[in-house]
């Protein structure tokens, strides 16, 4: 009985603070109050607290860090990456930096994406930063050495790739997506400033024109606690 009355207490906890949570009560980057606190405003002991705050942690609402506490990560606010991640991504207060423009070569990803001409490829390499500093995402985007893009690793990336790939007559009109878990290697996590071998959401990405020409091909890594996927699907 009593395993039952303390699994009700913290269901309690986790459906009242996911209700502040979502309505912008407790809005995104919050800090929830501390455990001796929540305990005392909901009458339960800390570890029915801590029951809470983990299954919160597991729906993808909070964050917590030993030593500083949760915080809210929900941010309900939609991206709409259809001008490009870099436009959709700053007016969520998201940075982006450029960390690699290099003209290279990659015959795996040539024969992949079939019908090119050529297995040389721009790459761009960017992370994209919080207000605050934090990354959380990183992305290697891989477009056709062709036109003003093969000019790229010259000249910098100032401004969107979307922008850049327009001028050749490059717009996305169709494509496939694919998702999962991908460990940390040791530069990646170097680069997000995190534990290497840290589980991330990985996402690839090919598109293609209205005439079935090869657009790009970006392989993202996201923070789970700040992203999450919404696929619509039919007309």
């Amino acid at each position: 009985m009593s395993d039952r009355v303390g699994r009700l207490k913290h269901e309690r906890i986790v459906e009242q603070l996911a209700k502040e949570i979502q309505s912008g009560r407790l809005a995104h980057g919050a800090r929830l109050p501390g455990e001796n606190a929540l305990a005392a405003r909901f009458s339960v002991s800390r570890n029915t607290v801590r029951q809470a705050l983990t299954q919160l942690g597991n729906q993808g609402l909070i964050a917590t860090h030993s030593g500083k506490g949760s915080f809210v990560t929900f941010d309900d606010r939609p991206i709409d990456d259809r001008l490009g991640w870099t436009r959709a991504l700053a007016d969520q207060g998201v940075r982006t930096a450029v960390v690699r423009v290099d003209l290279v070569e990659d015959v795996g990803l040539a024969e992949w994406v079939g019908g090119l001409e050529s297995a040389e490829f721009v790459a761009v390499d960017r992370l994209r930063s919080t207000v605050d500093g934090s990354p959380v995402s990183f992305e290697r985007s891989r477009v056709p050495a062709i036109g003003t893009l093969r000019e790229l690793p010259s000249r910098g990336l100032e401004g969107s790739l979307y922008d850049e790939l327009r001028a050749v007559g490059l717009v996305p009109d169709s494509g496939e997506e694919w998702c999962d878990l991908a460990r940390l290697s040791a530069a990646d996590a170097q680069l997000l400033g995190r534990p290497e071998g840290e589980r991330f959401l990985r996402t690839r990405r090919l598109t293609r024109d209205a005439n079935g020409q090869f657009v790009e091909h970006v392989e993202s890594l996201l923070d789970p606690d700040r992203f999450r996927l919404h696929l619509v699907f039919g007309g």
